[in-house]
This record gives C-alpha cells, sequence and structure tokens, in this order.
C-alpha cells in the first residue's frame, strides 16, 4: 500500500468535482487503507466564458492545467469527463482507467416547453457544443442557436433567467449532480449522437508510471473502454480535437462493436452519417471516417 496520499487533480466546477470524490470513493473502497486527497485547480476554459470555446482552443483548455500538475508531480492522476479529451493525448500521458459508463445521452432542459418540437419558431436554444448546434439545425433550422458557457449551475440559471426558451446539456452531468428532474426530454442515439465517450469518466496518468496503474486497473470497465476506443478512433482519423462537430456513438451487439457516427455543419444543418460493425475499434473507429469523407466530410471539415 502507498506511503502517500495519492493525489487527484480536478477542476474546480461542481461537476468536476463530483466525479473526482466518485473516483477518490471507489479508490478507497477498493484499497482498504488507501488516503486520497483532491488537488482542485482552475482551467483557462473555466476562466474564459465571454467566447466561444471553438474560439479559444477548445475542450482541451480543459486539461491543460491538470496536465501540468502531472508532469510536476504535484498530482499523481487527474479525472476528466471522457467527452472532454482530445483524441491524442500530449506525450507523457495517457488513460489509465475509463469507469463503467453513465447515459451517454444529450438532454433537453427547458421550463416552458417539454420537446424540440414544441419549441416556438425561431425559439432561443443555448449550447457550445457545435455537435450538438449542427443537429439542431438538423431538425429546427428556425432556431436561433446561441452560445451558452459556463458549468452546469450557471447554464441552468441563464435559462432560468430567461434567456432561452431551452439549452441542451449532458444527461449524465444533470443525473450526478442530483437535477434530474431539469430533464424535459432525452435526445437519444442512434437518431441523435452523443459526443465521443460522453457518459464516461477517464483517469488520466503520467505513461511511465506503472504503480498507479495497479491501482486503477479494478476501476477500468472493458466494455466502456472497448465502445469509447471506437468513437475516439473515429475523431482521430478525422483529425478533430473535441471541437469537431462529430457525433458518436458505439454498443456491444452479440459481441461485436457496432459504431453509429455524425459530422455536421452547425451552420447550416447539413449532416452526414455512416455506421458499421467490427471487432477492432480502431479499424471500426478508421473505416467511418472514411465512410464520412467520401460523402464530402472534409469539405465540412476544411470549412471549421
Amino acid at each position: 500500500m502507498r506511503s502517500q496520499p495519492l493525489r487527484i487533480a480536478t477542476r474546480k466546477s461542481p461537476l468536476a468535482l463530483w466525479q473526482a470524490e466518485h473516483v477518490a470513493a471507489r479508490l478507497r473502497a477498493t484499497h482498504a487503507g488507501l488516503e486520497v486527497q483532491l488537488v482542485p485547480l482552475s482551467t483557462r476554459g473555466d476562466e474564459v466564458l465571454d467566447r466561444s470555446l471553438n474560439e479559444i482552443g477548445g475542450k482541451g483548455l480543459f486539461l491543460k492545467e491538470l496536465e501540468i500538475a502531472l508532469a510536476d508531480e504535484r498530482a499523481d492522476i487527474a479525472v476528466h469527463s471522457l467527452k472532454d479529451m482530445p483524441a491524442h493525448l500530449e506525450a507523457g500521458f495517457a488513460i489509465g482507467a475509463v469507469l463503467a459508463r453513465a447515459d451517454p445521452s444529450d438532454a433537453f432542459v427547458s421550463n416552458a416547453f417539454a420537446s424540440l418540437d414544441e419549441l416556438p419558431r425561431s425559439a432561443r436554444v443555448g449550447t457550445s457544443s457545435l455537435r450538438r448546434a449542427a443537429q439542431l439545425r438538423a431538425q429546427r433550422a428556425d432556431l436561433a442557436i446561441v452560445d451558452l458557457r459556463g458549468n452546469v449551475g450557471t447554464r441552468l440559471a441563464k435559462l432560468d433567467a430567461g434567456v432561452y426558451a431551452a439549452i441542451v446539456l449532458a444527461t449524465a452531468g444533470l443525473q450526478r449532480l442530483g437535477l434530474q428532474q431539469r430533464i424535459r426530454a432525452r435526445l437519444v442515439p442512434p437518431h441523435w449522437l452523443p459526443a465521443p465517450g460522453q457518459g464516461a469518466i477517464a483517469i488520466e496518468t503520467r505513461a511511465a508510471d506503472p504503480r498507479i496503474g495497479e491501482l486503477l486497473a479494478p476501476l477500468d470497465d472493458p466494455d466502456t473502454r472497448r465502445t469509447t476506443a471506437a468513437e475516439r478512433a473515429l475523431n482521430a482519423a478525422l483529425g478533430g480535437d473535441c471541437t469537431l462537430p462529430l457525433g458518436a456513438w458505439c454498443e456491444i451487439e452479440d459481441g461485436t462493436l457496432h459504431l453509429c457516427g455524425m459530422l455536421g455543419d452547425a451552420d447550416s444543418g447539413r449532416v452526414l452519417r455512416a455506421e458499421g460493425r467490427g471487432d477492432d475499434p480502431h479499424a471500426l473507429g478508421e473505416e467511418l471516417a472514411r465512410a464520412l469523407r467520401a460523402q464530402g466530410g472534409d469539405a465540412l471539415i476544411a470549412a471549421l
């Protein structure tokens, strides 16, 4: 057993702290006597709220300060929402464990309307995601899609203040914060696709630290690791980061991976779709990337 506490780097938002505490509880339950401490950090992605994520560099900004803490050995692991992690990690880092996935869907949240179809023409819908914006425009070209930044509480407060008629958030985040009652409708795959890895919590480590890997191994869920690897391989094959308007959802059917992918245009609502089956998550992701490129995906990416 470690003589020193295991230190977890985490963002300071309520959802990030919940996820870090969840990992800490799992580790304590798995390894009797293990002491775990949280190291809360502020990231640029949390601090710059007056511009879209796409403008300031993408969701990878939520990772940088945590990775610096790992590199400087001020923390031993970092806890992230897997959907916020870029397809390729910086050299020296690895995903040490992926926990069993929670609900991967997006949530339609509104105080006045029960569903996307019920929204009046030109209603203001808040989201910071190009993926969500593309799918919203594909279904309702008349809507006014408005950028929405901040943590879950901040976004809900803006909705409650009447700034938006509705907002779209991750279902898992609302559930983890005990806010599931705010969900009016779930936007579910395969009709509506989540971000690659959505609903899964990932633990990042220094790549050359096998002792930490041994501690994390019991927390890793093989099915979630395999399905999210296919989703992330699709993202990687398209050369994308977390801001690419890409949806991906993989499930296991009779032992075989079934991957659905979507690449969209947040301005026009044009959506390209592909799906496939296979056993190798990386090969399957690359196969779907080729299918999306064959439909004109390169032009959509180049226009970002």
